[in-house]
């Protein structure tokens, strides 16, 4: 192979170069249109753009097909546009005479755009094409014949010359023969970086150096993604930390293990960003769940908002209880709301208004005017409440940490559990109600009861549901009726069992 030297451009061949492009035909349509730079080449219509992009690249093999290797006496195509060997020297040192710094051997280089719209090839130095991103070789020059007197140096259209598809020969001369191939010269194994590390071409056994350097080139190329994908990152940071451990174990570096160890922990929480941004927790190999409340840290807020009232429970028996947990999730941030009759009436209480008395002359509840006045109130006209107990003191720190914009979020997730239209249906009252709020916050990630699919203990049910044993039954046939429970055992200690899947995106499931 010859070597590209740096020189004056004017005494070698200019390098080749040529575009396919995907453009829309216009506006309103599915129709592309195919063009190519060389002059010869046509432009294609096709109906759409997957039809185009398989046209495009159709076209860029057959040009590559008709140009069996670059020429050794070309020089770098890609000049000083866009390529990073061509940049000016910013380090300081004394300028340098020659316009470019190439060096290597004249190759065949393949570009494509990463969103298919248009590829381009050229001959350039290897140097120019190592450092063109995305770039990929297709095929190295030979060195050329010495010319001597008696040699004279062979024609542009003759035997054994590339031809470009829109460059005919002469009529009479015979179409040229193909480029015998020559034996490739034995070479060591490929050499590849990962993590800044050298992966030795003598490292054994193949498969593991194969696979660090796969590694490497995969994680280059996720860093030259436009977007983020959380999912693939975690299976790359998985891989690398299995085969820096298989690493360590052949070399007995310990940091190698290290970085193995940091690999594992990378992979773990970028799984838990995942999850976290998507709102999704697969269960096996069943689609991901798309949860109303989408982070751990909101469903550990739903459950300490219920731990809450629990431990601070204004009156007895669950529809204090239900009506308590309602009015703590409209006030939680600053003490104060704001409601209206319809939000008290959709709990199916069964004297709303002799339990709002009740509040207010216990001093939990605040309002500026009469019970009926709420009662009364619509969207329109909302009646600001206050819980006294909840409106934080002087220096700021209230019973809850999250903040003021998730205080709605919270709100709303109840909402939705406590008004679900099958509750609705078999007109629910407070205790059901309340038993569906605690369990959507005490299951797994597929709904099983309890941590690990384990149950909940009886004595953690009865404290957030005040109901006896034998009441609890109750409601749990209840619940089962209204598709929100199944497979439920109850035994002296403990309720097994699961959600439905209906409700599963209700539910906030425990780590």
């Amino acid at each position: 192979m010859t070597q590209a030297v740096v020189g004056d451009p004017g005494e070698r061949v200019p390098g080749r170069w040529w575009t396919v492009r995907l453009d829309a035909v216009g506006r309103g349509g599915t129709a592309v249109r195919v063009t190519c730079s060389r002059p010869a080449c046509a432009e294609q219509r096709l109906p759409s753009t997957a039809a185009g992009r398989a046209a495009a690249v159709a076209h860029l093999k057959a040009h590559l097909r008709a140009v069996p290797a670059p020429r050794a006496e070309a020089y770098c195509a890609c000049r000083a546009e866009s390529c990073r060997a061509h940049l000016p020297d910013t380090t300081g040192r004394p300028a340098r005479t020659e316009p470019w710094r190439c060096g290597g051997p004249v190759v065949l280089a393949v570009l494509a755009d990463r969103e298919g719209r248009w590829w381009q090839a050229m001959e350039c130095c290897s140097r120019c094409a190592a450092a063109t991103p995305g770039a990929k070789t297709v095929g190295a020059s030979r060195t050329p014949a010495p010319r001597t007197a008696g040699h004279p140096a062979p024609a542009t259209t003759g035997v054994g010359v590339p031809q470009f598809s829109d460059h005919q020969a002469p009529a009479g001369t015979a179409a040229p023969a193909p480029t015998p191939r020559s034996v490739p010269a034995r070479r060591r194994p490929r050499q590849g970086k990962i993590a800044q590390r050298v992966v030795p071409h003598d490292l054994l056994p193949d498969t593991l150096r194969d696979e660090l350097i796969e590694l490497g080139d995969l994680f280059r190329a996720y860093q030259r993604r436009e977007q983020p994908d959380l999912a693939l990152l975690a299976d790359l940071q998985e891989r690398k930390a299995r085969a820096f451990t298989a690493w360590a174990g052949v070399t007995g570096d310990d940091d190698l293990r290290e970085e193995a160890r940091r690999a594992e922990q990378a992979a773990a929480t970028i799984r838990r960003q995942h999850q976290q941004r998507t709102g999704g927790v697969t269960d096996g190999d069943g689609p991901a769940v798309t949860r109303l409340l989408t982070a751990p840290t909101q469903w550990e807020y739903a459950r300490s908002v219920l731990a809450h009232v629990a431990d601070h429970a204004p009156l007895p028996g669950p529809e204090a209880r239900l009506l308590a947990l309602m009015l703590t999730l409209r006030t939680a941030h600053t003490g104060t709301g704001n409601l209206v009759g319809q939000d008290v009436n959709a709990l199916n209480l069964t004297d709303p208004r002799d339990l709002v008395e009740k509040l207010t002359g216990c001093g939990w509840l605040s309002l500026p005017g009469t019970v009926d006045d709420l009662l009364a109130s619509r969207p329109e006209n909302p009646t600001p409440i206050t819980v006294p107990s909840l409106v934080p003191p002087e220096d700021g720190t209230g019973p809850f940490t999250f903040g003021r914009k998730m205080r709605p979020k919270l709100s709303g997730w109840a909402q939705r559990v406590v008004t679900d239209k099958k509750l609705r249906k078999t007109k629910a009252t407070a205790g059901p109600r309340l038993l569906a709020l605690t369990l959507a916050t005490r299951t797994d990630a597929s709904g099983r009861l309890g941590p690990g699919g384990q149950g909940i203990a009886l004595d953690t049910l009865t404290t957030r549901v005040p109901v006896g044993p034998d009441g609890l039954q109750d409601l749990i046939d209840r619940l089962t009726a209204a598709d929100w429970l199944t497979d439920t055992t109850l035994t002296d200690t403990h309720l097994t069992g699961r959600l439905t899947e209906r409700v599963l995106p209700l539910t906030c499931p425990l780590l």
